[in-house]
């Protein structure tokens, strides 16, 4: 587990480190400075309550929410949340759990790598976190959760499971497990497996006290705890209807398909206002942009020795925000038709993290054979799972990168590497990973493809000025 990889896992002013981790989406400064905020006095120590919802959640903090939705969380509170640390394993990120961690209050949040929803909430800590269930409380550094109190709070259930290799028992409800230390003296009293009798009293007197408590969606029955048990958590399903993780599906050169929504978005297709029955209205097909950005100058038009502009021609382009699709449309500012689309893989250790949700892209070229359905993913398309050395295999060597940075100050996570090929281009980071495609088309041929537009409507029009009448023109 890497421990110092994001802008979020700093000691002080935690919370802001939470907005250093949603940086500034594509063509917007980042912010110059983090400012420390102090911590609130009675919050250290885990002297804060919160609310627990078996199969549910802790707090605001609910099952199933997206890693954005939690740090929107953390930066609403910063004087409770104020000392954050992000986990996860940069060299394989979809290997093992993102984590949020709170040291303060004893307890992490963990997120599926690969769609980065909560999985599960782990309290490690117990004496640092009290818990309210209905009108009780338990926990905390006053009220000791005892088996006893537990027992007494949430009342009888199924006999447990004793681990004997941890020397830990775990006593499980419906979406909640509550782990218990066995002490070495007693460990002859229990089997390992799952136990008939339960720990409620030793024999001399003591109960044990609850060394971790899990919450974890309930609806598969699963019983999750410590060590391999905590696999056994899964992501809630999503709602019906529900687009995040919607499988967007990227034809190179042509457009983008929603495959839920069913929204196509070709090249030249138009911010707002149709212009014809053939032009895409970008801003009704997926809604009002999260932002909109002017793009200044055009950094990379200097190594385009297609584009007729002058080098020193300010640029007028101007950029759709989707931070809930993950998605930027580039739209050309003198003919204002789609010439770019920019999709992100979140992943951490970039300075974009957490500004964007993940785009679930699929990409293949145009020329391909045969069609391809929601769910079915050639091996030769490219998605967030896809290394750069599998994405060279696809598409061939495509020589050196550039390099981009943005400075230690601005981005610690050091600098990107972009690769071009035509009709896309790659932005990967040092583990190989891809973080960003920006997929366009060259700049001649959102001319063309406008151009050829236009004729076809002058074409129109003039066919029916010469028409004689209506009538004969519904009959051709």
């Amino acid at each position: 587990m890497q421990a110092q990889r994001s802008p979020a896992m700093v000691g002080v002013g935690g919370a802001a480190a939470a907005a250093a981790a949603a940086a500034a989406p594509v063509g917007m400064p980042p912010a110059a400075t983090v400012p420390v905020r102090r911590r609130c006095e009675g919050t250290a120590m885990g002297a804060i309550t919160l609310d627990l919802r078996p199969g549910f959640g802790v707090g605001p903090f609910t099952l199933g929410m997206p890693i954005s939705d939690a740090f929107a969380q953390i930066e609403h509170q910063p004087n409770i949340y104020d000392v954050v640390h992000v986990k996860y394993f940069d060299e394989e990120p979809l290997k093992l759990d993102f984590v949020i961690s709170f040291p303060d209050h004893g307890f992490h949040l963990r997120f599926d790598p690969w769609s980065q929803r909560l999985r599960l909430i782990e309290i490690y800590d117990v004496k640092r976190l009290q818990l309210r269930y209905a009108t009780s409380l338990i926990g905390g550094p006053s009220t000791l959760a005892t088996f006893a109190a537990v027992y007494a709070l949430f009342g009888p259930t199924f006999p447990g499971i004793y681990d004997k290799e941890r020397g830990i028992y775990t006593l499980f409800y419906p979406g909640l497990s509550f782990a218990f230390p066995i002490p070495s003296q007693y460990t002859d009293l229990f089997t390992n497996g799952e136990v008939a009798d339960l720990p409620l009293e030793f024999p001399d007197g003591t109960t044990p006290v609850t060394c971790r408590v899990s919450i974890y969606d309930s609806s598969t029955d699963s019983k999750v705890g410590v060590g391999s048990l905590m696999d056994k958590a899964v992501v809630p399903a999503l709602p019906a209807g529900s687009l995040y993780m919607e499988e967007v599906h990227a034809k190179l050169g042509e457009e983008l398909w929603f495959t839920i929504g069913g929204q196509h978005i070709p090249f030249g297709a138009s911010p707002q206002m149709k212009t014809s029955p053939q032009v895409m209205d970008v801003w009704t097909d997926l809604g009002r942009p999260c932002g909109i950005h002017q793009k200044q100058v055009d950094q990379m038009v200097i190594h385009s020795a297609s584009d007729p502009r002058p080098r020193t021609t300010l640029c007028g382009d101007y950029f759709y925000n989707y931070f809930s699709r993950g998605l930027d449309i580039l739209f050309d500012g003198q003919t204002h038709r789609i010439k770019k689309f920019v999709l992100h893989t979140n992943f951490p250790g970039h300075s974009d993290f957490n500004s964007y949700k993940k785009c679930n892209f699929v990409i293949y070229d145009a020329e391909a054979e045969g069609t391809y359905q929601p769910g079915n993913i050639s091996k030769n398309c490219i998605t967030p799972r896809t290394k750069w050395e599998q994405v060279k295999e696809i598409l061939g060597d495509c020589g050196r990168a550039a390099i981009q940075t943005q400075g230690s100050m601005n981005n610690p996570f050091g600098s990107t590497f972009v690769y071009g090929y035509q009709n896309i281009a790659f932005e990967v980071g040092d583990e190989k990973w891809i973080h960003c495609n920006c997929y366009s088309l060259p700049i001649m041929s959102v001319l063309l493809v406008v151009l050829l537009r236009i004729l076809a409507a002058l074409m129109t029009r003039l066919t029916r000025l010469t028409l004689p009448s209506p009538k004969w023109n519904l009959q051709k």
